[in-house]
């Protein structure tokens, strides 16, 4: 069944009708998006490795991700209902926050190996627990691997399925296990994640101590008032794998919150400087934590997890 409506934004129908591309948008509408998922869109979406995400928050900010597990992470439970797990990340999850606020996401799935094309898929999701999605639905597997087992899983609910051309996409193909390595996991391993490959802590190690730019995501403060400072900032991570000749470690009391024992080069007596700045930071922090307060047009929050059946 197709939709009834147009498909599409009201601000994509203005931007067609000034470039005059209307008519080629009514016949991609007509010919190619549906509100289903159709019996070889499901066969696409069984076999696909990974896919990217795009959720926002109530107020339109954004943030795009990329989720990746074995053929057939993605599970289609019925032609309007596909599921993906959320497998242990960073901790951050933005996503996930993203979608307690607002149900809306887009994913976008591309086979770069075979087929070479891509699928589209919009729709409403809610986040349920991994244990009620197995109680509904008995045939989800368990995966071996501690790193890919799901600790909540997102349902989605298909509003719009269609496909992505493949005349930009690049033909990839896949380098053999034995000379790409192991994949890590689940690893909290700083380094085996990536490390500071794109130097971001030690450019804010540079602005030292905790000089922080205001972060937008409100749900991601962890309770704390708008204008608190967060208390495990990775500024001080700036020498992550890497020891300087000459460095001194940080207060053993700082260290635990990084997960590792981040070091700082220079004189003693700025490093007992630096600790006893961070930690009255700390309690100054603390002292001020209280729960956030609603908006009074905020719709009442009802926990982030929907409780109704899959």
């Amino acid at each position: 069944m197709r939709r009834q409506e147009r498909p599409g934004s009201d601000g994509e129908h203005l931007v067609q009708q000034r470039l005059g591309t209307t008519e080629r948008a009514d016949r991609f509408y007509g010919d190619q998006v549906l509100d289903h998922l159709n019996a070889r869109m499901q066969e696409f979406v069984a076999r696909q490795e990974m896919f990217f995400l795009a959720t926002a928050d109530r107020h339109g900010e954004c943030d795009s991700t990329f989720r990746a597990g074995p053929p057939g992470f993605v599970r289609v439970l019925d032609a309007r209902t596909l599921a993906y797990p959320e497998y242990r990340g960073n901790g951050v999850m933005a996503s996930v926050g993203n979608i307690s606020e607002n149900p809306r996401l887009g994913i976008l799935m591309i086979d770069f190996t075979r087929d070479r094309i891509g699928l589209h898929v919009n729709g409403r999701a809610r986040v349920v627990m991994d244990e009620e999605m197995r109680a509904n639905h008995a045939g989800l597997p368990v995966d071996p691997i501690p790193g890919r087992r799901a600790q909540l899983w997102v349902t989605v609910e298909v509003e719009e399925a269609y496909i992505h051309c493949a005349k930009h996409i690049p033909h990839l193909q896949k380098v053999p296990a034995q000379q790409r390595g192991a994949r890590a996991w689940g690893t909290d391993d700083f380094k085996r994640k990536g490390g500071d490959f794109f130097g971001a802590a030690a450019e804010a190690g540079e602005r030292l101590p905790f000089q922080r730019t205001e972060r937008k995501n409100e749900h991601l403060r962890g309770g704390l008032h708008e204008d608190a400072d967060e208390v495990a900032y990775r500024g001080v991570t700036a020498t992550y794998g890497s020891e300087p000749v000459g460095s001194t470690p940080l207060d053993p009391r700082v260290a635990p919150a990084y997960g590792a024992e981040p070091r700082v080069s220079g004189r003693e007596d700025f490093v007992e400087e630096l600790n006893a700045e961070f930690l009255d930071r700390v309690e100054r922090v603390l002292a001020r934590a209280q729960p956030r307060r609603p908006a009074e047009d905020e719709p009442e929050f009802r926990g982030w997890f929907d409780r109704r059946d899959v």
